[in-house]
């Protein structure tokens, strides 16, 4: 038997390599979830704490289109707590991540004047966002592990029924 040409050995180190990356997939998505969920809920946490100043921000710097500040206030507060607690169990989380992508446009577009960093900021944000809601929010998530084969089982009964 011939010893395993060179070729071979580097596939078969490739093949080690995809595959401890594929096995780390649940915890980078998870890892993502949390780091994206801690900054927003951070966020809206900050507003709720001194709401007078909040209210003053949205009526002086932050100009949301469509929205009276008040209700542009209460939204994106709202959207800061509520979206990263869902997108941190995975519990629509696709839904959670689009919702954030969201917010974090609105955020950018608001302010007149936003330092480089923070643009950049907002930007990385954006790109695991999107990523989170192209590609799911990972295998330990409750939409894998709880919601989804629940809703596959209700799909496979309904299509039955037809």
């Amino acid at each position: 038997m011939n010893p395993p040409t060179l070729l071979q050995r580097g596939l078969s180190l490739w093949s080690i390599v995809t595959n401890t990356l594929d096995g780390a997939r649940p915890l980078a998505a998870l890892a993502t979830r949390a780091y994206l969920a801690q900054a927003f809920f951070l966020s809206g946490l900050t507003k709720l704490r001194d709401w007078e100043t909040t209210l003053l921000l949205f009526t002086e710097e932050y100009k949301v289109p469509l929205l009276t500040p008040q209700l542009a206030a209460i939204s994106g507060t709202a959207g800061e707590l509520v979206l990263p607690v869902l997108l941190l169990l995975g519990l629509a989380g696709r839904f959670s991540a689009l919702g954030l992508s969201v917010v974090n446009v609105v955020a950018v577009l608001s302010l007149a004047d936003i330092a480089p960093a923070a643009l950049q900021q907002h930007i990385t944000w954006g790109v695991l966002l999107a990523t989170l809601a192209l590609y799911g929010v990972g295998k330990w998530s409750i939409d894998a592990l709880w919601l989804g084969p629940r809703l596959n089982r209700t799909a496979a009964t309904g299509m039955a029924l037809n």
